[in-house]
């Protein structure tokens, strides 16, 4: 009589905490990777803001520079349909040198809810 154990019947499979390991280094390596890519995402937002709205700031700076002096006060605005989510604000200053204004133009992403503005100042000389 020949009797037959399961050990040796020839069957071959993961056992159960093989499976797990392998869900767990599965799992580590998803969460990894969808965080850089995450990272990656808003990087790319971020670099997007900065150079839109430092076109928009020099945009403003050129059309002040092409404004007669004595005409530069300060103000604000948008720039239309265009760039919709995107507001202007130019703050005009007395320095200690009378004839010498600090410009100030500030560029704000209204849709961002941190790091959405960018600012550029510039110093013109008025003379009269």
């Amino acid at each position: 009589m020949i009797v037959r154990t399961h050990r040796n019947s020839g069957f071959r499979g993961f056992t159960l905490l093989e499976v797990m390991i392998a869900m767990a280094i599965l799992a580590t390596t998803l969460v990894v990777v969808f965080q850089s890519q995450s990272q990656s995402v808003s990087m790319a937002g971020r670099a997007r803001f900065e150079t839109t709205a430092s076109l928009l700031a020099q945009s403003k700076v050129s059309e002040i520079e092409a404004t007669s002096p004595e005409k530069v006060v300060s103000d604000s605005g948008d720039f239309g349909d265009d760039f919709p989510d995107y507001s202007w604000q130019v703050d005009v200053t007395e320095t200690e040198l009378e004839s010498l204004k600090k410009i100030e133009v500030k560029v704000v992403n209204e849709r961002l809810t941190s790091n959405n503005s960018f600012r550029l100042v510039l110093y013109r000389f008025a003379v009269y």
